[in-house]
């Protein structure tokens, strides 16, 4: 079942790894088929070196396991809120990269110092408000993506497509799990970039808006022209 997608998934989990995003187990892919209402995810625990395709598990919307001998990814939950609050996206990443989630045991949000995060995130990118001990003692996975989705009231999910779960880490998302993985790397670009514009004395020096604006609809929308036309 869904064995394209599934070989997907796997293939996306790898480049977390590759692109040094993970260490040990902690991270996770994981995409939709929105025509069956179902989800492929990584499964908890397993290594990535003995990972194979068909160790992905297939869940339907309310984390039932369809298809699987192994138990899905513990953020779950998470990634299910999340396919639920953003109908338009396609895929979701959780990892413990170092520089974004520093800014997340920092409770900050990142800041668009510079076009390299102005081409992928239109804007600030949010940390969360902190879970309430109830939160986290009660349904912690699922209030863990309330919160993010919390971030996105009046903000575009597709323009800013992820956000810092406070003392946690960050969740990526993008149209296809690949293009999930892809924002995902971006963002532990900027947020070293960006941490490292406030420790030499830079944090005065947000990219100005008609530069934020040139750089991020230079790739994004119908006037977008950067690229190849396909």
């Amino acid at each position: 079942m869904l064995e394209e997608l599934k070989e997907r998934v796997f293939l996306e989990n790898l480049k977390l790894v590759k692109n040094g995003l993970v260490v040990l187990t902690w991270g996770n892919v994981s995409a939709i088929d929105r025509a069956r209402g179902l989800v492929v995810i990584k499964p908890s625990g397993v290594d990535y070196s003995v990972m194979k395709a068909e160790d992905m598990v297939v869940v339907d919307m309310n984390g039932n396991t369809v298809e699987g001998d192994l138990r899905p990814s513990t953020d779950l939950p998470t990634h299910l809120y999340l396919y639920r609050a953003f109908p338009e996206i396609g895929g979701v990443v959780h990892t413990h990269s170092v520089n974004a989630s520093v800014w997340a045991q920092a409770g900050r949000d990142i800041p668009a110092y510079g076009t390299t995060h102005a081409d992928v995130f239109y804007g600030t990118i949010p940390c969360t408000r902190p879970l309430t001990e109830e939160e986290v003692e009660n349904a912690y996975e699922y209030n863990t993506g309330k919160v993010i989705a919390g971030c996105f009231s009046e903000r575009d999910y597709l323009a800013t497509p992820a956000a810092i779960v406070k003392n946690h880490g960050p969740f990526v998302w993008g149209v296809t799990p690949e293009k999930a993985v892809e924002n995902a790397v971006t963002l532990e670009s900027v947020a070293e970039m960006a941490l490292k514009t406030e420790f030499i004395g830079g944090a005065e020096n947000v990219v100005p808006q008609y530069l934020l604006d040139k750089h991020y609809f230079r790739k994004h929308g119908k006037h977008a022209y950067y690229g190849q036309e396909k």
